[in-house]
């Protein structure tokens, strides 16, 4: 099992920083985040593989962003998120495209996103719009040796699976975030992992509590905190599962508070984990 954290590429030149303090603190493995799509050029990615490579990091995924409107709630959520929309599903799709090939730059073969509210009905025009689009981008990745992973959050269990069997190709897999399910309202993460628990091939460790309004998302909390139940979590992906891939803490707060939430988080899945064995 390999514990690690999320870092965000961009800027590029404060990079470096990152990297130190992540090491500092005795991580050496994480998902490198870039919502900024003209960064992901081959000069950028000649830079970003030298400083990894320097400090003996291993880039676990690379979590790819989109450009445009990017509102996270239930209303303007559904307008504005991932590939759903048709007014920005093309561009989204060149976005995946272009963050695959920085990706293979890297060396990295997995690839996250939100692909937005995947629509519950599969008789929904918008349902099939998406599977077409997101084919197309599975396709390249499959030949360039790439997984596509979707993060969980927006859509049910139920509707992920659907989706991912509809699409067909077999470089299909999640980042099980173990929060969003909870924050977005979508039911138990251990419940979730029934559904499809052979897809996980990353996953966010967060926690969080459920929505108490129509309009927004539930809070993110400090692991342990919430609803998200890791003990659980973690005993059925690693019996259930065989789960022994990859742990990436995210907490998404700033400052010292933020520091501390990590290392509590990690010695907590240390923890739990020890206890299975």
């Amino acid at each position: 099992m390999k514990i690690g954290i999320m870092v965000m590429m961009d800027p590029i030149d404060k990079l470096e920083s990152k990297l130190q303090a992540m090491v500092a603190e005795g991580f050496d493995n994480c998902q490198l985040q870039s919502w900024n799509p003209p960064s992901w050029t081959e000069e950028n990615a000649a830079i970003v593989k030298g400083l990894f490579d320097k400090y003996n990091i291993e880039i676990s995924a690379f979590w790819c962003g989109w450009e445009g409107v990017c509102i996270w709630n239930f209303y303007e959520g559904q307008e504005t998120m991932g590939l759903v929309p048709p007014t920005y599903r093309y561009a989204r799709m060149k976005n995946l495209l272009s963050g695959g090939k920085f990706a293979k730059m890297l060396g990295v073969t997995d690839i996250i996103s939100h692909m937005g509210y995947i629509p519950e009905n599969p008789f929904d025009p918008n349902f099939m719009g998406v599977v077409c689009a997101l084919r197309g981008v599975a396709e390249q990745y499959q030949k360039d040796g790439q997984y596509l992973l979707f993060e969980t959050g927006q859509e049910t269990p139920t509707t992920l699976l659907r989706c991912i069997e509809t699409i067909g190709t077999d470089n299909l897999g999640i980042n099980l975030d173990t929060g969003n399910l909870i924050m977005y309202g979508k039911g138990s993460p251990a419940d979730a992992l029934v559904t499809f628990g052979k897809y996980v091939r990353n996953t966010h460790v967060k926690d969080g509590v459920p929505p108490t309004s129509s309009r927004t998302i539930g809070r993110e909390v400090k692991l342990g905190e919430g609803r998200a139940n890791w003990p659980v979590v973690m005993r059925d992906l690693v019996k259930d599962h065989g789960y022994d891939r990859y742990l990436t803490i995210e907490r998404e707060i700033e400052g010292d508070q933020q520091i501390e939430d990590i290392r509590f988080a990690r010695a907590y899945l240390e923890e739990i984990y020890n206890g299975l064995k």
